[in-house]
């Protein structure tokens, strides 16, 4: 694994994490009225999406048995490119809807 491969991982985690918060700022997460069936979308995306976002730095830092096993950071991008997608879900699905 590249050196530093793992301190990016965890910001670049927490920078998707941090634009998801602000796009459901904007997005009006808390406007009254009834939610319609696109609104559920878009927050069961966010929410996926924070939950892979929120993991990543927790995954990309616990130990492991061998210095060489790269196992848990090859699992922490996973989960943040899971996390992405589905904050972009998210983001796509309350534009088009």
């Amino acid at each position: 694994m590249p050196q530093g491969s793992v301190p990016a991982l965890c910001a670049a985690s927490a920078t998707m994490f941090s634009l998801g918060i602000i796009f459901l700022g904007y997005w009006g997460l808390q406007e009254g009225g009834d939610w319609t069936l696109a609104d559920k979308f878009v927050a069961g995306f966010a929410i996926i999406g924070f939950a892979f976002l929120g993991i990543v730095p927790w995954v990309a830092t616990s130990p492991v048995a061998v210095d060489e096993n790269d196992s848990k950071v090859r699992l922490a991008r996973w989960m943040f490119l899971s996390g992405v997608i589905s904050v972009w879900l998210a983001i796509v699905v309350s534009v088009i809807f």
